[in-house]
């Protein structure tokens, strides 16, 4: 129930997870990327949930699932929402750049006056995009007066930052993951080029440069070859860290490795000198 007004009951028969999906055109539910720590206080209990949301449309079903599914059996007195999405302007293709996108914003009190637009700006203050966070309260019977709105914007918070945690690491696992076909890409190139170099040097002279990879086992023709792409599905964002470092010395030592087949004198040390 509001401090401010009194929440009128919904009549509305979508109540229950199973009602919701059938009723609705989503064919899976979403999930939150993050769920904040309950809050209680004086017998009322306050939580976020957070999920993706590439525009308003999205955001609203989003808070639509929440209040009609995910809370259709223990209803809350209140399913404040509120959003923003990266989205094309009016008028505009989004082919032009930058300058053809703004932030799409809004958000819904739910009968709690005012707990929308503190939420939203919590999101701002975090430069959350692409996201609407939906704070439920149950109310306990006791007003709480101005502390309910330090409540939601502490469990806005705390999905927000959850949900920058999990942005920067998808991030860092999608550049991970484009080091690592670059670093095998590399490292079949060198292998091949030392290959080559042994065919034309098979004396072993001095000349020759010396051997910087050791090439696999020479498959038949036929035969395919089986690489199992890493599975970085567990992984946390420190070691995600670690690894791209990792990734880019072994690029430069590759890459240097490569140069100094190709170009023996120009990379020896005495020419260095």
């Amino acid at each position: 129930m509001s401090d401010s007004q009194p929440q009128t009951k919904s009549s509305a028969p979508l109540n229950t997870l199973d009602s919701y999906i059938s009723s609705s055109k989503l064919h899976t539910s979403p999930q939150p990327i993050a769920t904040s720590a309950e809050i209680r206080d004086r017998g009322s209990t306050f939580i976020a949930n957070i999920f993706s949301a590439t525009s308003p449309e999205q955001a609203k079903a989003h808070a639509k699932y929440v209040k009609q599914a995910l809370h259709g059996n223990k209803k809350a007195t209140h399913e404040i929402a509120a959003w923003r999405c990266m989205a094309v302007k009016p008028g505009c293709t989004g082919l032009g750049g930058p300058e053809e996108f703004e932030v799409a914003s809004g958000s819904i009190d739910d009968g709690e006056r005012w707990a929308g637009d503190r939420a939203l700006k919590v999101m701002v203050n975090l430069a959350v995009i692409d996201a609407v966070v939906v704070v439920s309260r149950w109310y306990g019977g006791t007003l709480l007066g101005p502390s309910r709105f330090d409540h939601i914007e502490t469990c806005t918070a705390e999905v927000c930052r959850a949900f920058k945690r999990s942005e920067e690491l998808r991030e860092s696992i999608a550049t991970l993951e484009t080091l690592d076909v670059l670093l095998e890409g590399l490292r079949e190139e060198l292998v091949l080029l030392q290959q080559e170099t042994a065919v034309l040097n098979p004396s072993g002279s001095e000349s020759q440069s010396p051997p910087l990879w050791k090439a696999p086992p020479v498959r038949d023709a036929g035969e395919p070859k089986e690489k199992k792409k890493p599975d970085y599905s567990s992984i946390d964002l420190a070691k995600t860290r670690r690894l791209i470092k990792a990734r880019e010395n072994a690029i430069k030592w590759v890459k240097e490795s490569l140069n100094a087949i190709r170009n023996p004198i120009t990379s020896s040390p005495d020419a260095k000198k």
